[in-house]
């Protein structure tokens, strides 16, 4: 199967190794220092469940790859609007994209039927570029869950996980999910068929919405947000905010407030993707993960005064420190 990853960072080479290592065709299009480690010595992954590498193709040249059966996005959510309009080569009749970014997608409202059906999110895509791009029916959606840093140019971290849960928009289980699922476990990975792949990605958003930018005003890890007292109040505040959100999306999620804050606990001193961009200097996914819920809040005539404040404060950070 000839499968092209499309921003093969951490998580992205991460997943790229496992498919070459299963005998899948396998193109990162990736930049920089990565780019050329990865291509001089293939990708080289520490992962506690045993250390490996791979040597699939990586590239920065979309033409020289040609279509491909699926295309994984794998990139930040803020730099799709400028690398979308570059796909169309991978792209051919039936070519599936795999939209693999945290958050709220731009396809959200796309294929869902309801009173928002086929409206767009200016936050996450100004303008269309995205949606014009890539047509609604080869997207999958997909929520990540494997935890992965690049330690140095070509060499992934892999801390934990190897979930790559997979759904189509109409929520059906159609064969191209079937064959993809198929794919990734026969690298190792868990690949869920889900049904109604929305909700699971409000699940991880529930956390991701408040924990993301409050660590990266604080530097506080998980279990810290968590059991302070007084930040753990506003941690409650927020999800209770988006919580809201989603079920006025018709959205019910499965666990409760307290069962999340519980989990984060147990996760303990974990730095989050946020706070690492930070560190980094690297921007940060603040409007697929925390102004989307504000825009999808507003559409429902919510007031939302809590993540309207950690939202400001974040942005207000991020455009501190690069000025």
């Amino acid at each position: 199967m000839k499968i092209a990853i499309v921003g093969a960072g951490a998580i992205g080479a991460f997943l790229g190794a496992k498919l070459a290592l299963a005998g899948e065709d396998v193109y990162l299009i990736a930049r920089g220092l990565h780019l050329k480690a990865m291509q001089a010595n293939g990708v080289r992954v520490r992962s506690p469940e045993g250390n490996f590498e791979a040597h699939p193709t990586a590239t920065h040249d979309y033409e020289s790859i040609g279509p491909v059966e699926y295309v994984f996005l794998t990139v930040k959510a803020h730099s799709l609007t400028a690398i979308a309009p570059s796909l169309a080569p991978l792209l051919g009749p039936d070519t599936a994209v795999v939209s693999a970014q945290n958050g709220i997608p731009w396809w959200y409202f796309m294929g869902q039927g309801g009173p928002f059906d086929g409206s767009s999110i200016e936050s996450i895509d100004p303008g269309g570029v995205i949606a014009h791009a890539i047509d609604s029916s080869r997207v999958i959606g997909c929520v990540v869950y494997p935890s992965t840093v690049i330690v140095e140019p070509g060499v992934i971290e892999h801390i934990e996980g190897n979930r790559f849960s997979i759904g189509e928009l109409d929520g059906t289980s159609s064969e191209r999910c079937k064959r993809l699922a198929a794919s990734l476990i026969s690298a190792g990975l868990r690949a869920p068929i889900r049904g109604h792949i929305r909700h699971d990605m409000w699940i991880k958003l529930l956390g991701n919405v408040v924990f993301n930018p409050m660590s990266a005003l604080t530097g506080a890890t998980l279990v810290e947000m968590a059991t302070h007292p007084e930040s753990s109040d506003i941690v409650r505040a927020v999800m209770a905010e988006a919580d809201a959100v989603a079920e006025g999306l018709g959205v019910r999620l499965p666990l409760t407030i307290d069962q999340r804050m519980d989990g984060a606990r147990k996760v303990g001193a974990h730095r989050t993707s946020m706070l690492q961009d930070l560190e980094a200097g690297r921007p940060m996914e603040l409007e697929s993960v925390v102004g989307v819920v504000i825009e999808l809040g507003e559409k429902l005539g919510l007031p939302m005064p809590h993540t309207r404040t950690l939202y400001s404060c974040a942005r207000l950070l991020d455009q501190v420190r690069t000025q």
